[in-house]
């Protein structure tokens, strides 16, 4: 289930409302088989369960404790500050190599935050939980997270709290906190499997958009030779639409990684279905359309182009189909 960009609801619907941090990491459907066994699964139907060993491992100290379960929630890693930082993450979402996934979970050990139950079983029995109110997932969550899913301090697998009151006070935290926002979730509202919904209202406090990388420019000075910046589009009605160019926000690995994923991609024509001015796009290398990233900005110009982008990271959990232009409605 998806959640749809918006502003906080009215303090006098407060009550109706319960509120969750906006954890900005990797979202994961988490497939417990009540013998600690997990299989977590992107957005994109791909096992990632090895890239986390850490929680893996986490599921499995706790044996039969949590029973068959599906859960709903998001990979993450904490900086220094105890916030969670999407361009640490970078560096665990791409590794396919276990040896080196767990080296890597001692040096940027990462932590699943589940957040909702899909599905359960009781005395063998399995049953569904996406047509209950939110209210009564939370509840049976609770129990899970009672019986071991919510952690100690350190561990690798958490059941983060939901809160509810005045949306207003839960903002401002997440805003002192770092927090890229909150979701703001109808309590009575039922789970809706890969459908984005306004009965979950995500509230940013700044700005992210999804882009598909249709190419890129060479660099000057010490970029020279490499990426300088990339060509970014959304999906519209009848295609792709160029949205701009983003050449800030980028380390020296991401660059590299940049290159090596983009160059068997290289096409030579735009991915575009019209022209482009040529200002925008001098010595452009095309690509096929086919990686998400992620990009801070100011805001959207009245002709389509992202103001002030900065990079934030590649999405291997996103589709390029699913990509579409974020705004407040």
């Amino acid at each position: 289930m998806l959640a749809t960009p918006g502003e906080l609801p009215p303090a006098a619907d407060d009550g109706a409302w319960a509120y969750e941090m906006k954890w900005d990491g990797v979202r994961a459907i988490g497939y417990l088989d009540g013998d600690g066994g997990l299989r977590l699964v992107s957005r994109n139907d791909r096992d990632i369960s090895h890239s986390y060993p850490e929680v893996t491992d986490a599921v499995a100290a706790l044996g039969s404790r949590v029973g068959p379960a599906i859960v709903d929630g998001e990979l993450v890693t904490f900086d220094e500050r105890g916030r969670t930082s999407f361009e640490r993450l970078q560096e665990r979402m791409h590794v396919r190599d276990t040896a080196v996934a767990r080296r890597l979970a001692g040096e940027l050990p990462v932590v699943y935050l589940v957040f909702d139950v899909l599905e359960d079983a009781v005395d063998g029995k399995r049953r569904s939980w996406l047509d209950r109110p939110y209210d009564e997932r939370r509840e049976r969550l609770d129990e899970l997270a009672a019986a071991g899913l919510d952690g100690p301090a350190g561990s690798a697998c958490r059941v983060p709290p939901a809160l509810t009151g005045a949306g207003s006070d839960v903002l401002a935290a997440s805003l002192e906190a770092g927090m890229e926002g909150i979701v703001a979730k109808r309590r009575d509202a039922r789970y809706l499997p890969g459908r984005r919904s306004p009965a979950w209202r995500k509230v940013k406090n700044f700005r992210t958009q999804e882009v598909i990388i249709a190419g890129w420019r060479p660099g000057t000075g010490r970029r020279a030779g490499g990426i300088g910046s990339l060509i970014m589009a959304v999906n519209g009605p009848e295609g792709l639409l160029y949205s701009g160019g983003v050449g800030t926000g980028f380390t020296e690995h991401m660059l590299a990684d940049l290159a090596r994923r983009l160059t068997p991609l290289e096409r030579g024509t735009p991915p575009f279905d019209y022209d482009l001015p040529r200002d925008q796009t001098r010595n452009a290398h095309w690509v096929e359309p086919e990686l998400v990233g992620e990009v801070n900005y100011a805001e959207w110009t009245t002709d389509g182009r992202l103001r002030h982008p900065s990079w934030r990271g590649l999405r291997p959990d996103k589709a390029p189909a699913d990509v579409e232009r974020e705004e407040l409605p």
